[in-house]
């Protein structure tokens, strides 16, 4: 099974799933909307908010963002676990996705679950979809992990692969009011966000060249060929990454705030 904008990934407008309203910001960006929206009740009323006051309460509002679609490879009954990789062979990457809400305040004890494909570009439970024949247990690549009080979700992977039609992503949906049950696994709650994740285009090239992602023979879509990403940047879902190391193998942190409303 292909993820292309013409498969399930895709429709008239597959980017606004739901239509709900979400924020999506740097952590620097949030950090200076938290403050200017503190500040706005004490900027100026509307009876006497002046034109050189106006900007300044217009600076407190969050940048609006549709949210992506979900696509074919999601399953229910994600495990909630901080490392989702599993022994799966890959450049290790450390993310921190941090959740604030409508006024960009930290939103603690969101379960935010993350899922993507191997460096063979298969997703578990899928396997064979996308060409590759290797084992599946149903839940590599796939968990989720509750948020800190600070708002942030701590997950341990690697950098996924890609297959026919797609650049790099990663799928991610954010819940609320979950309950944690005895398998280790979630159930209730409230999705607030379904979103992707998104890679810059000069790293992944040079992770497409390190042994097993060197293996994947399927045509490599690029940031700027997808079908799903709209070039937003952070706005639509592009991680920070910085660096572990020295070298591409060494791995990668990559860093975005997800705001959510509802």
């Amino acid at each position: 099974m292909t993820d292309t904008p013409h498969a399930q990934e895709a429709g008239s407008d597959d980017r606004s799933v739901g239509r709900r309203t979400v924020l999506i910001a740097t952590g620097t960006t949030a950090a200076a909307l938290a403050v200017g929206a503190a500040a706005a009740p004490e900027a100026a009323s509307a009876a006497t908010r002046t034109p050189d006051t106006a900007p300044a309460a217009a600076a407190a509002v969050c940048t609006l963002t549709k949210e992506m679609t979900e696509g074919p490879y999601y399953l229910d009954g994600a495990l909630v676990r901080t490392d989702i990789t599993e022994g799966k062979a890959g450049v290790p990457l450390k993310l921190a996705l941090t959740v604030v809400n409508s006024a960009c305040t930290p939103v603690s004890n969101a379960l935010v679950e993350i899922w993507h494909a191997d460096a063979l570009g298969e997703y578990s439970g899928y396997v064979g979809s996308n060409g590759h024949s290797e084992s599946d247990d149903g839940t590599f690549l796939r968990g989720g992990v509750l948020t800190n009080p600070s708002g942030v979700a701590n997950l341990t992977t690697i950098y996924p692969g890609w297959y026919r039609g797609r650049c790099i992503h990663i799928h991610v949906k954010v819940h609320t009011g979950v309950t944690l049950t005895s398998d280790g696994s979630f159930t209730g709650g409230k999705t607030l966000h379904t979103g992707q994740l998104f890679f810059n285009e000069t790293i992944t090239t040079a992770v497409a060249r390190i042994s097993p992602y060197s293996t994947n023979t399927v045509t490599r879509t690029t940031l700027s060929q997808d079908g799903i990403y709209d070039g937003g940047g952070a706005s639509s879902g592009l991680l920070t990454l910085t660096a572990l190391g020295s070298s591409t193998s060494s791995g990668y942190t990559g860093t975005l705030t997800l705001g959510v409303s509802g």
